[in-house]
C-alpha cells in the first residue's frame, strides 16, 4: 500500500509539473504578444507569479504543495487580467488536432504510407487482408500528388517488393516484386526465370493451395518454391505448367516486376515494365492482418471477427 501511495504521489506531481510548464508558457506568450494592451502593474504582477512557478519547477526537490499554490495563484491572475487573450479549451483541442493531422499528412506524403493488399497476387509473401507500411523514403523524395521526384538517391534492388502506380492507369496502386533491372534481359522458360541468360536459383519445398489456404481445402494445388533473386530469398507459388515469356530487354529507367503467386498475377509479363517515376516506395512490414473472407464486424460476429485476425503476421517483415 505504501508503494502504491508513493507511485500515486509521484504521478500527481508529474501532472502538476506538466500543467505548470504549460501555464507559464501561456503566460509568457500573452505578456510578449499582448503586453502593449496590459497595464504595467498587471504585467509585473503576472510576471512575478510566473517567476514563482518557474522557481518551484527548477527547485532540486519539488514541493508539490508549493507548486500547486503557485500554479493556482498564476491561474487566478491570468483569469482576472488576461482572460481576453487566453486560449479556450476548444481552441487548444482544435490546435492539437490540427498539428496531429498536419504531421500525419507530412508523414504520409514524404515518409511512410499505409497500403492494403487487395488480391492474392503476392501470396505467399503477402496475404489478402494484410495491411502494410510502405517506405516512401526508400528511393527518393517525391512531390505529393504528382509523379515528379525532387531527389532520387537510390534505385530499387532486385528482390525488393515495391508499391507503384499501375502504368496503364496511374490512379491505381499495385504491389509486385522487382525481378529485372534497367538494361537487363528477362526470359521465362518452362516456368523458370532467366536474367541475362542465367537461370535464377530456386528450390521446390512443398505444396500449397493457389489461393493461399491449406492444400486439403482445395482452391487449386500449387508448388511452393524458394527463389533467390538477390542475397535474400523468398517463397513463391507456381502451378506445374510450362509457362514461357520471350526474352525481353528492360528499358533504361524502368524495372520488370512479377507477383510471387506467379500464375495468379497480372504483371510486367502482361502490361510491360514500370518506370521509376511511378514507384511510390518499398514495402516494409505488415502492421495488421485479418482474413477478409470472414466478413465485417458485427455485434453478433464479435467472436468470429477476432478469430479472423492473423496475430502471427503482426510486425511481419516483408522480404
Amino acid at each position: 500500500m505504501e508503494l502504491l501511495a508513493r507511485w500515486q504521489e509521484r504521478r500527481a506531481l508529474r501532472r502538476v509539473r506538466a500543467e505548470a510548464r504549460h501555464l507559464v508558457h501561456e503566460a509568457r506568450r500573452i505578456l510578449k504578444k499582448k503586453g502593449y494592451r496590459i497595464p504595467e502593474a498587471v504585467l509585473q504582477d503576472v510576471d512575478k507569479a510566473a517567476g514563482e512557478v518557474e522557481a518551484a519547477l527548477q527547485a532540486e526537490k519539488s514541493d508539490g504543495e508549493a507548486l500547486r499554490e503557485g500554479l493556482n495563484r498564476l491561474d487566478e491572475k491570468m483569469d482576472e487580467h488576461l482572460s481576453f487573450a487566453r486560449k479556450s479549451s476548444a481552441r487548444e483541442y482544435a490546435e492539437s488536432i490540427g498539428v496531429a493531422v498536419a504531421i500525419a499528412l507530412l508523414l504520409r506524403a514524404f515518409v511512410v504510407e499505409a497500403f492494403q493488399i487487395p488480391s492474392g497476387s503476392m501470396i505467399p509473401t503477402l496475404e489478402v487482408g494484410d495491411h502494410i507500411f510502405v517506405s516512401k523514403f526508400a528511393y527518393g523524395i517525391g512531390i505529393p500528388f504528382t509523379h515528379k521526384k525532387v531527389l532520387q538517391y537510390a534505385d530499387p534492388k532486385r528482390g525488393d517488393v515495391i508499391v507503384f502506380r499501375y502504368p496503364p492507369d496511374p490512379s491505381i496502386d499495385y504491389i509486385k516484386r522487382v525481378v529485372g533491372l534497367p538494361g537487363e534481359y528477362v526470359e521465362i522458360r518452362n516456368d523458370e526465370v532467366f536474367i541475362n541468360g542465367k537461370s535464377v536459383q530456386r528450390e521446390l519445398v512443398g505444396q500449397r493451395s493457389c489461393d493461399g489456404g491449406p492444400v486439403e481445402e482445395g482452391g487449386g494445388r500449387c508448388q511452393l518454391w524458394v527463389e533467390q533473386l538477390s542475397e535474400g530469398s523468398h517463397q513463391l507459388l507456381q502451378q506445374n505448367g510450362s509457362q514461357d515469356f520471350p526474352r525481353t530487354r528492360v528499358p533504361e529507367g524502368e524495372v520488370f516486376v512479377m507477383g510471387d503467386n506467379r500464375d495468379n498475377s497480372k504483371d510486367s509479363r502482361f502490361w510491360g515494365t514500370v518506370p521509376m517515376s511511378l514507384i511510390k516506395g518499398r514495402a516494409l512490414v505488415v502492421w495488421w492482418s485479418r482474413d477478409p473472407s470472414y466478413g465485417g464486424w458485427s455485434p453478433q460476429g464479435f467472436k468470429e471477427f477476432f478469430g479472423s485476425i492473423r496475430w502471427s503476421r503482426f510486425l511481419h517483415k516483408v522480404d
